[in-house]
């Protein structure tokens, strides 16, 4: 016969709750939810093919699988939906009003790698773990495709990550504003782009889960301000700020 790993703790007991618990306070910590929000935008010091690994395919996504792949044991937590809700929406709204005011472009994305986080830890909130899976690998690829579009922009002006010295790029760099605006639309949720197939269908379940209509409203709001500060970057690429 063959176990999974969740197959061996399936009973309420102390046992289980202690390592449920241990579980989820190190998902939190690793994927830089509330109250652990400082260190991933402090963490873009590094070089930005570093800061792309970090954010969107490995250390910061990590704490998202452990849930997602001991999420069958850890679901019988009777507190873990509340937990998951609580840190998700403090985070996402936070990172989304930061990212509105910040004008570095790798904080701008670094916080934009919050908010996303945000929105996996509500789909397993309200036990959609599929579809959790499902936007952590395209959010893995558009934001590494941003993350390393960036580091080039970051690059052709000699190391300058203010969003408000960046301009007129279509002209000078065509190819890297293509895939800027792209990964930027894809973060978005812009239809028939990557991250519209799966943040649609998280939203949908957002709206038709039975939970309080403050928590939905305020999700929509974060999805807004998502949109919002993915614009003003796209727009900045082709303003002349001359």
């Amino acid at each position: 016969l063959k176990l999974t790993l969740s197959s061996f703790i399936t009973l309420i007991t102390p046992s289980h709750l202690l390592i449920a618990s241990i579980l989820i306070v190190a998902a939190i910590t690793k994927r830089a939810q509330f109250p652990f929000i400082r260190w991933l935008p402090a963490a873009i010091a590094a070089p930005t093919p570093v800061s792309a690994l970090v954010h969107s395919s490995t250390l910061v996504t990590a704490g998202i699988f452990i849930l997602i792949r001991f999420f069958p044991s850890l679901k019988l937590v009777p507190a873990l939906e509340y937990i998951l809700l609580f840190a998700a929406a403090i985070t996402a709204c936070t990172a989304g009003l930061a990212a509105i005011a910040e004008c570095d472009i790798k904080k701008v994305i670094a916080l934009s790698t919050l908010r996303q986080l945000g929105t996996i830890s509500y789909s397993l909130a309200i036990n959609i773990p599929h579809l959790a899976f499902f936007h952590l690998i395209t959010h893995a690829l558009f934001k590494a495709l941003l993350f390393i579009a960036a580091g080039t922009l970051i690059h052709f002006h000699d190391h300058n990550q203010d969003l408000r010295a960046i301009g007129m790029l279509n002209n000078s760099m065509p190819l890297t504003t293509t895939m800027i605006t792209a990964s930027s639309l894809a973060l978005c949720g812009a239809p028939f782009i990557a991250g519209f197939y799966s943040k649609d269908l998280i939203i949908e379940a957002q709206i038709n889960n039975p939970l309080n209509y403050f928590l939905i409203l305020v999700f929509l709001l974060a999805t807004g301000l998502t949109s919002a500060y993915s614009i003003r970057f796209i727009l900045n690429e082709f303003e002349d700020h001359d």
